[in-house]
């Protein structure tokens, strides 16, 4: 998953200054996957016990109705943590202003003309501002440039960007299909580009993210995000936790499952079938560690 400030090296970006950061790290959300924990930290298990401080399980499906979107604060993406080389910050109270997080989408794509579901599958030519090199697991001829409508929790049909693997392709166009017609609601979806690797964590990211060339955090094996084999969605919404790391590390609110807000994914609903549907598997399913966010083919 990803956890660092979104930079605004597009021009497209630059009327987009309050962009949410990306999570760049621990799981799924644009950087690890199933055996992403922070850096030094011991590789998740899947199949070892849940420690005491994994997270709750939901006791209501139904979010909050009605509730409008509010402001995107001028801080966001810019109040760097505190945090040791080598370590993440620690986690963070979630500021009353993200709790609930309901902000309107900043569009970097032209949004659709109208309510019907759109998408796209193109090559990789948007490989340039991306995390991609030689040195990556994936060929970019293996990479597939993916455009879907998707809703945003301002109630507006928005355009999404994934970078993903061939394979993956028709994979996510069903998935965000569905998500679409239920009417999930998603703040953002672009491709992360290779200078948020190596920005400070800020703790409030919520990029729906995929393919992120990097390897697990504490290990030399490639995260399923480096393939284009594993997506994030909502990582605000939905962190990373193991032990006691957090992420993002702002996040702290979401790790409440019996508190039910709009973007939370859950055990049934319509974005655990959609990914199910696909034969992908979800990190919320981990026992040593909760990826929230994260899903993949594999499982990693």
């Amino acid at each position: 998953m990803a956890r660092r400030r979104a930079p605004s090296s597009l021009a497209r970006r630059a009327a987009a200054a309050a962009v949410a950061p990306a999570l760049l790290w621990g799981c799924g959300s644009s950087g690890g996957d199933a055996a992403t924990p922070a850096p030094g930290a011991e590789a998740p298990d899947p199949t070892s016990p849940a420690p005491a401080s994994d997270l709750a399980s939901p006791t209501s499906t139904t979010a909050p109705v009605g509730t409008p979107p509010v402001t995107r604060p001028d801080w966001l993406g810019t109040r760097v943590l505190a945090a040791e080389p080598g370590r993440p910050a620690a986690p963070q109270p979630t500021p009353p202003e993200l709790d609930p997080r309901i902000l309107p989408t900043i569009d970097l794509l032209p949004p659709p003309t109208d309510s019907t579901f759109a998408s796209t599958v193109e090559p990789d030519d948007v490989i340039a501002r991306s995390t991609w090199s030689p040195e990556c697991p994936v060929a970019r001829r293996d990479l597939r440039y993916v455009t879907v409508s998707f809703w945003g929790f301002d109630d507006l049909p928005h355009t999404g960007e994934l970078l993903v693997h061939v394979d993956a392709a028709d994979d996510a166009v069903e998935v965000f299909r569905e998500l679409h017609q239920a009417r999930f609601p998603i703040e953002e979806m672009r491709v992360i580009d290779a200078p948020e690797l190596d920005l400070p964590p800020t703790g409030d990211g919520n990029v729906t993210s995929a393919f992120v060339c990097r390897p697990t955090r504490g290990s030399t094996t490639w995260s399923e995000h480096a393939y284009g084999r594993a997506i994030d969605v909502n990582p605000f919404q939905n962190p990373y936790q193991k032990g006691d790391v957090v992420l993002p590390e702002l996040a702290t609110s979401y790790l409440d499952r019996s508190y039910v807000r709009p973007g939370m994914i859950l055990p049934g609903d319509a974005v655990t079938a959609a990914f199910a549907a696909q034969g992908w598997q979800w990190g919320g399913d981990w026992t040593s560690s909760k990826d929230l966010m994260h899903f993949s083919p594999s499982g990693r």
